[in-house]
């Protein structure tokens, strides 16, 4: 089947990479996810990564770690740059060529961010990973993944959680709780559904990016997800 996008960005946790691990990498899941990327790749479609860093650090309370939010915060962009390097490990295991990019400098593991050359590795069936955040404190990965799509045109953003999608509640606290299908901005915001946080919601909003929330822990789901099936919730 012909894949639906020809260019995604796909934003993941953190948390995701840990598999039922409390910390750090679960190979299982990494070897998982690398072949579900890969499975797209070789259908021809142009694959960019956003990757959080809660599995290692993620910003605490400074009343509770004494360490104040900006730093904080740059330390939780190296933590998504050891992620990225992770998953590159993983792809590159099984044959996808793939580049790392960093909004932070730091020659000897990835390249700097550069928005034509992103692109560029796209056209040519690279595996792009955009790591360090947005480079600035105060900015969330679910940002740096809005973000990094509008600029280089992605047809979609494909957030893969561990829910199968957005529910009128937490379905995890609530076993009342439906799931949407499909739902507007609009009904996000007077719902109050934490999709994403407001600023990277905002941003996707504005420049009328779809976004699809789906189980990403379910082998073949990426694959059904960018050929068009029903799987998740779509924001539009």
């Amino acid at each position: 089947m012909l894949p639906k996008y020809k260019r995604i960005l796909l934003k993941l946790s953190g948390e995701a990479l840990m598999g039922d691990k409390s910390f750090g990498f679960d190979n299982d899941v990494i070897a998982q996810y690398a072949r579900d990327i890969k499975l797209i790749t070789d259908m021809g479609v142009q694959v960019a990564i956003v990757i959080g860093g809660g599995n290692i650090y993620r910003g605490m309370n400074e009343q509770e770690t004494g360490i104040e939010r900006a730093h904080g915060d740059y330390m939780g962009m190296l933590a998504t740059v050891i992620n990225g390097m992770a998953l590159q490990a993983g792809l590159e295991k099984i044959g996808v060529y793939t580049r790392l990019q960093s909004a932070i400098k730091m020659e000897q593991i990835a390249e700097p961010y550069i928005r034509r050359r992103a692109i560029r590795h796209l056209q040519k069936g690279r595996v792009v990973i955009f790591g360090a955040g947005t480079g600035n404190p105060y900015f969330t990965t679910d940002t740096a993944g809005s973000l990094r799509a509008i600029e280089i045109g992605a047809d979609v953003i494909l957030k893969g959680t561990r829910v199968d999608g957005i529910y009128t509640a937490d379905p995890e606290k609530d076993p009342k709780a439906t799931k949407y299908n499909q739902i507007s901005f609009q009904d996000c915001l007077s719902q109050n559904l934490k999709v994403m946080d407001m600023t990277a919601f905002t941003l996707c909003m504005e420049n009328k990016l779809p976004i699809i929330v789906f189980n990403m822990n379910e082998t073949d789901n990426l694959r059904r997800v960018v050929t068009g099936e029903k799987v998740g919730t779509l924001v539009v």
